[in-house]
C-alpha cells in the first residue's frame, strides 16, 4: 500500500531491523523477487505520476539487492516505452540471487546495461540504485564519482529506498549523498530519513509497505516513532468550573542584563499554552518592559536566589536558562532553583552551566540542548553530535537521567526508559534566534498542566515545528514570537478546550 507523508506508519527502524523484517517475510512465503518485483512497481509508478510528460530513464545501479530495484525498474519503463538505459557502477558480475534474476529480465526486455564512466552522459530522469541501507562506512569509489556526477547534472533524481550515501539509521551523509527529488522507501520506515542530513537529501518522501503481513510488521521491534497528529499526547478539555489554580503556576528563571527578550518570549508562550499562572524572575532592568508586552504575567526584579525563594514554593513548574547567562547573578539563581522539587525545563545557559559543572540536575527534568550545547555536556564535539544524533539523544537521557530534546532538523526526543520519538517537521526560516526561548516555555505549559515530561516534550516540539512550518511559508524574517499566535492555534486544534 502506498502512504504519503499525511498517512506514514509512526515506527522507524533500523536498517538491520528493516533486514530482519524483509528475512521474516519471505520465511512466511512471500518470495524475495517478488518484494523486489512489488518496490520496483511501486517505484515505477511514483515516477511516472511524478514527471507524467517524461520519456527517458537513466538508472545507475550497483551491485546488491538495491541494483536489483533498479533494474526492474528499468524493465517497466522499457516495456512503457520509455528510452531507458542502465549504467553499471558495479558489475553485473557480482549481482547474485534475486538482483541477477532482475538484471536478467531487464537484458531480455532488451535494455542497454554499460560500465560507468567518468564521462558517461547523464539523460532524462535519473534513478538511483546505486547503495542500500546497509552502508555503515564512508561511500568509495567510483560510487564517489558517480554520487558527485547525478548531484551536478541538474535533472529529477529519485531514488530507491534511501538516497544512496545517506545512513539509514543515522541520517548521516556517509561522505558524500546522492540528493534525491523523491525517495520511495520499503516494508518499513527508516529512522535515518527523518533526522540528520535527510532533509537537505531525500526530498519527497513515499513509502510503500509492498502489501506486507500487517501482523508481522506490527510485532516487529521498532527504535523509535515518528510524532504525527494521530500519535500526539492530548491535554484533556477542561471542566466548566475550571479556574487558573487548576493548570500549574510555571515560573521563568532569566533575562541576565542584554538578555531581557529571551525570558518574556518562554514567558509568552507559557502564557499562550495555557498555564493558569506565570510568573518571570529576572534583572530588575526588564520588569517595566516585561509588564509593558504580558501584563498578565506576574514579574519580580531578582537580584540574588534569596529573593528567588518565595517564587520557588508558590511554582509548580520552573524553566530555567532563557537569558540566563553564565556570570554569578544567572549560577546562583540555578543553583537555588534546582534543588526545588518541583518539574524543571532547562534551557540554554543552564545546559552550559550544566556543562562546566557548576550545578548538578535533579532528576526527571526536561532538557533542551541543541547540538553544541548537546555535545558539552557529553564531552564530545558537535561533529560526533550530528554523526550519530539518535545516540547522542539516548545517551543524554542515561547520563542526566531526564527527558531529552535534541533541537536541529528531525528533532529527537529521549526518555530515560528507551523511549525515542522524531518530529520531522519545520521550515529554514526558522533558522533564527529565539526558537529555543519559545519552545522551552511551551514545555513548561503542557508540563504545568499535568502532562508527563516525555509526552509534553513530544507534543511540544509538534507544536513548534509545525507552527513554523505554517509561519514559514512567508519566508525569511521569520520571528520567533511569530510561531506564538500558529502554536495557540494547533494546540487548540489538537486538544480543544472544551469537548
Amino acid at each position: 500500500m502506498p502512504h504519503t507523508k499525511d498517512d506514514f506508519p509512526d515506527a522507524l527502524y533500523s536498517a538491520a531491523q528493516v533486514r530482519a523484517l524483509d528475512a521474516q517475510l519471505i520465511a512466511a512465503g512471500t518470495a524475495g523477487f517478488e518484494l523486489m518485483q512489488r518496490a520496483a512497481r511501486a517505484t515505477w509508478r511514483a515516477i511516472a505520476r511524478r514527471w507524467p510528460q517524461a520519456t527517458e530513464l537513466t538508472v545507475l545501479a550497483g551491485h546488491g539487492n538495491n541494483a536489483g530495484d533498479g533494474y526492474l525498474v528499468a524493465t517497466l519503463a522499457r516495456r512503457a516505452g520509455w528510452s531507458v538505459r542502465v549504467l553499471a557502477v558495479g558489475e553485473p558480475r557480482r549481482l547474485q540471487g534475486d538482483a541477477a534474476n532482475a538484471h536478467a529480465e531487464a537484458v531480455a526486455v532488451g535494455v542497454p546495461v554499460e560500465p560507468w564512466a567518468d564521462d558517461c552522459e547523464l539523460r532524462g530522469v535519473l534513478l538511483d540504485a546505486l547503495l542500500g541501507t546497509g552502508m555503515s562506512g564512508e561511500v568509495r569509489e567510483p560510487y564517489v564519482q558517480a554520487i558527485d556526477t547525478i548531484n551536478v547534472s541538474g535533472l529529477p533524481v529519485v531514488a530507491v529506498d534511501i538516497p544512496s550515501g545517506l545512513c539509514a539509521d543515522t541520517g548521516r551523509v556517509l561522505g558524500t549523498a546522492v540528493t534525491a527529488d523523491l525517495t520511495v522507501t520499503f516494508i518499513g520506515l527508516k529512522l535515518g530519513l527523518f533526522t540528520g542530513d535527510a532533509a537537505d537529501r531525500v526530498g519527497e518522501l513515499l513509502f510503500n509497505d509492498l502489501h506486507a503481513d500487517p501482523d508481522l510488521v506490527e510485532a516487529a521491534p521498532a527504535n523509535a516513532r515518528l510524532l504525527l497528529p494521530h500519535n500526539l499526547p492530548r491535554l484533556t478539555p477542561r471542566a466548566p468550573t475550571s479556574h487558573k489554580g487548576k493548570f500549574g503556576h510555571v515560573l521563568l528563571i532569566g533575562g541576565d542584563r542584554g538578555f531581557g527578550g529571551a525570558i518574556q518570549m518562554s514567558a509568552e508562550s507559557a502564557l499562550r499554552c495555557g498555564a493558569g499562572m506565570v510568573s518571570m524572575a529576572t534583572r530588575s532592568e526588564h520588569v517595566s518592559a516585561a509588564l509593558m508586552r504580558l501584563p498578565e504575567v506576574m514579574v519580580q526584579g531578582t537580584h540574588s536566589a534569596n529573593q528567588l525563594m518565595g517564587l520557588l514554593q508558590q511554582a509548580s513548574v520552573l524553566v530555567v536558562g532563557p537569558g540566563l547567562g553564565q556570570a554569578a547573578w544567572g549560577r546562583s539563581l540555578l543553583s537555588a532553583a534546582a534543588n526545588a522539587p518541583l518539574p524543571h525545563v532547562w534551557d540554554a545557559d543552564a545546559l552550559n552551566l550544566l556543562s562546566a559543572g557548576d550545578v548538578r540536575l535533579p532528576e526527571h527534568c526536561v532538557i533542551t540542548p541543541h547540538p553544541g550545547e548537546a555535545a558539552r555536556l557529553l564531552d564530545i564535539s558537535t561533529v560526533q553530535v550530528q554523526a550519530d544524533r539518535p545516540a547522542a539523544a539516548h545517551a543524554l537521557s542515561q547520563k542526566y537521567t531526564a527527558t531529552v530534546i535534541l533541537k536541529g532538523a528531525g528533532s529527537l526526543i529521549a526518555s530515560p526508559d528507551g523511549r525515542l520519538a522524531v518530529c520531522s517537521e519545520g521550515h529554514p526560516a526558522m533558522a533564527t534566534a529565539g526558537l529555543g526561548d519559545v519552545l522551552a516555555g511551551v514545555v513548561g505549559a503542557l508540563l504545568a498542566q499535568g502532562m508527563e515530561s516525555f509526552e509534553a516534550a513530544c507534543l511540544a516540539v509538534w507544536l513548534h515545528a509545525n507552527a513554523g512550518a505554517q509561519v514559514g511559508r512567508s519566508g525569511r524574517g521569520l520571528a520567533a514570537t511569530d510561531l506564538i499566535p500558529a502554536i495557540r492555534q494547533l494546540l487548540e486544534e489538537h486538544s480543544p478546550c472544551l469537548k
